[in-house]
C-alpha cells in the first residue's frame, strides 16, 4: 500500500503541479513576452510534453486510487454513501470526472485552435477567435486548477475521517 499511496502522491503532483504552472506562470508570461509565432512554438512543445504526462498521471491517479478505495474499510461497495467518508469519495470522483472533461476541452479543443490561431498571426493572416481562444485557455486552465484545489480538499476529509 506504501507505493501506491507514493505513486498516487506523485501523479498528482505532476499532474496539479503541472496545471499550477501553467495557469499561474507559463500562459500568462508566454503571452505577455513572446511574439504569435513565439506563442505557437510554446503551445506546441507545451502540449506535445505534457499532454502525454497528463494522461499518464490520470491513469496513474485512476488505477491507484480505486486500489487505495477498495483496501479502505470505509468502503462498502458501488454508490453505497452510508458515511462521510463515501460522500467525500463520490463527491472527489465527480469532480475528478469533472476534471477529465476540461483537460479534454483542451487537449482536443482549445489548445490545437490557439496554436493554429498563433499560426495565422505569424504567417500575417487574421485569427479574430485569438482572443476567445485565450480566454477560453484561461477559463479552462482555472476551472481545472479549483477542481484540483476541492479534490485535494476531499482527499484531506477523507483521509482524516479513515
Amino acid at each position: 500500500m506504501t507505493f501506491v499511496y507514493w505513486l498516487h502522491m506523485l501523479a498528482t503532483v505532476v499532474w496539479i503541479g503541472s496545471l499550477a504552472a501553467l495557469a499561474l506562470l507559463v500562459i500568462p508570461a508566454g503571452q505577455r513576452s513572446l511574439d504569435s509565432q513565439g506563442q505557437a512554438a510554446l503551445l506546441d512543445a507545451l502540449q506535445r510534453r505534457l499532454d502525454p504526462l497528463g494522461w499518464f498521471c490520470l491513469l496513474l491517479l485512476v488505477a491507484t486510487g480505486m486500489f487505495q478505495m477498495s483496501a479502505n474499510p470505509n468502503y462498502k461497495g458501488f454508490l453505497a454513501i452510508d458515511n462521510t467518508w463515501a460522500a467525500a469519495i463520490l463527491f472527489k470522483h465527480i469532480l475528478f470526472g469533472l476534471m477529465i472533461a476540461a483537460s479534454a476541452y483542451l487537449t482536443w479543443g482549445v489548445l490545437p485552435a490557439l496554436r493554429r490561431a498563433a499560426l495565422l498571426r505569424a504567417a500575417g493572416r487574421p485569427a479574430p477567435e485569438s482572443e476567445r481562444l485565450e480566454r477560453q485557455n484561461r477559463i479552462a486552465l482555472r476551472i481545472n486548477l479549483g477542481l484540483a484545489i476541492l479534490i485535494l480538499a476531499l482527499t484531506a476529509l477523507a483521509r482524516s475521517i479513515s
